[in-house]
């Protein structure tokens, strides 16, 4: 079987050092779509570096997203990428991300559940520097046709959906040649760039980044209820459940739910096919 959960989960975690500093920093912000309006001082903070401070979601880029890479390299763990898909990303911060840094990241196969028709890989990466912890990083990875082996189904990631209409909406455009700039940050896949590549894995054009689309979510939340502070940010959290294509505009729709302090739930939609799914169970912790 191409899926050896006992060998993926009992094998030893792989580390790295990996470094980052404001050009890395800038360049991520930039293929979010930060930067507009140009001169706008709240867009500053993404995109001048004497202002500059580190959106989370960075996380996912940082070393070139070696978590993923290392984790479907691991021992136990041979699949076609033509039946990988990026299922779910959560992010666990332990403290606001350094503009200049050099960290290890370690990571590991830390779960494979069985969901029948498909299996599920969760990489874990956690990262530290000489300070101590800065993130944990999971990567929920789906796996086509590699279930049926009798592991655990795992647990649900299913979030109750909110009552009542959202306390905030926003649209956020997404540029035309936006995936084109974020590939820079480390994701080299042709599927968000070559349309022949596109065509052959059935989509007409190449679709945007998946954690594209999760950085420009959170830096709506940033900026509309958290007062543009990233450091406020404790964890985020998403499923995946559809795609967007450069040239489309984002609905993001969020919601504070009364009883859940230090809590923000938001869906995300493409406006331009009828509000298609995006983004679901999506949560953002904060201070």
């Amino acid at each position: 079987m191409p899926i050896d959960a006992a060998k993926a989960l009992a094998a030893e975690p792989r580390s790295a050092e990996i470094t980052w500093d404001h050009k890395d920093i800038q360049l991520y912000h930039l293929g979010l779509g930060a930067g507009v309006p140009a001169t706008d001082p709240d867009e500053l903070r993404y995109t001048l570096e004497s202002k500059l401070h580190v959106l989370p979601s960075f996380a996912t880029v940082a070393g070139a997203g070696m978590g993923v890479v290392g984790g479907l390299s691991s021992p136990g763990i041979e699949v076609n990428l033509a039946a990988v898909l990026h299922g779910g990303q959560s992010i666990t911060l332990h403290r606001p991300i350094p503009v200049k840094g050099k960290a290890v990241t370690t990571s590991k196969v830390a779960a494979v559940y069985d969901k029948g028709k498909a299996a599920i890989l969760v990489l874990r990466t956690e990262v530290a520097d000489g300070e101590g912890p800065l993130w944990t990083s999971d990567a929920q990875i789906f796996v086509r046709g590699e279930g049926g082996f009798g592991g655990e189904r795992g647990p649900s990631t299913r979030v109750p959906a909110p009552e009542g209409e959202p306390d905030k909406t926003v649209e956020r455009p997404v540029r035309e040649e936006q995936a084109l700039l974020y590939r820079l940050s480390g994701d080299w896949n042709p599927l968000h760039a070559d349309p022949e590549f596109a065509k052959l894995a059935g989509f007409d054009r190449p679709i945007l980044h998946g954690l594209c689309t999760y950085g420009m979510t959170l830096k709506a939340v940033v900026d509309t209820v958290l007062g543009g502070d990233v450091s406020r940010v404790r964890g985020y959290s998403t499923r995946f459940t559809g795609i967007v294509f450069p040239g489309e505009t984002l609905r993001i729709r969020m919601w504070r739910p009364q009883g859940t302090e230090g809590r923000v739930q938001v869906a995300v939609t493409a406006v331009e096919r009828d509000d298609a799914p995006v983004l679901a169970d999506t949560i953002v912790e904060h201070a």
